[in-house]
């Protein structure tokens, strides 16, 4: 199945620096909040509308409506800002085909029911594939802190792609904006060197940030 990533919040996520610096609203912001239209700064949080699966713009005051994981019933989750790298992460290559992703950068998501989706990039936007419970249960043994995977807001992000080894986890808006980036400049089969070239960035901005 595919996840076309081609709406205007998404190709704003894609134009948008991990950190970016904080402005002052103005009438005319090119972005407002999504549940109730105040300006938006240029840095802002971001909520799930789980319905959807899509990330929305959201304003300093719904995220603190939002920020009790219950106010938002079953509809919305206010997606977190924190940003952690595994550096002792365990994920061999056996384990690695056992999660059935055909390519090696993908994100990982839980839902509250258990269920967890795989997610890779493509031309086309997010690729999307179900994980065998059991292959999930063999990496979650093997990296405890997955237990603590915050559902659906949350991904295990993992490039392996020559050698990287990187094993975050990281906010799942993070994760739709790098896909949003990489369908906006990809070329040929695999991506060609401008996505190389902004996974790269990418990852390299995040170790910077911590």
């Amino acid at each position: 199945m595919t996840a076309a990533l081609s709406t205007p919040r998404l190709a704003a996520l894609a134009r948008r620096e991990p950190r970016a610096p904080a402005a002052s609203p103005t009438a005319d912001a090119a972005e407002r909040c999504e549940l109730c239209g105040e300006p938006l700064p240029d840095a802002h949080r971001h909520l799930l509308d789980l319905d959807a699966g899509d990330p929305l713009c959201a304003c300093g005051a719904c995220t603190v409506l939002f920020a009790d994981h219950a106010a938002g019933g079953r509809h919305y989750r206010l997606i977190p800002d924190e940003r952690r790298r595994l550096t002792a992460f365990h994920l061999d290559g056996l384990l690695w085909a056992a999660l059935g992703v055909p390519v090696d950068l993908a994100f990982f998501t839980a839902a509250a029911s258990g269920e967890v989706t795989a997610r890779y990039p493509s031309p086309v936007g997010a690729l999307h594939a179900p994980v065998h419970a059991a292959s999930w249960e063999r990496l979650t043994r093997a990296n405890p802190v997955l237990a603590d995977l915050r559902p659906d807001v949350e991904a295990l992000v993992v490039h392996r792609a020559l050698g990287a080894g990187e094993h975050w986890i990281l906010p799942v808006d993070d994760c739709f904006r790098l896909t949003a980036l990489l369908r906006a400049h990809w070329t040929g089969f695999n991506g060609g060197d401008a996505v190389r070239d902004r996974v790269r960035t990418f990852f390299e901005e995040l170790k910077g940030d911590r």
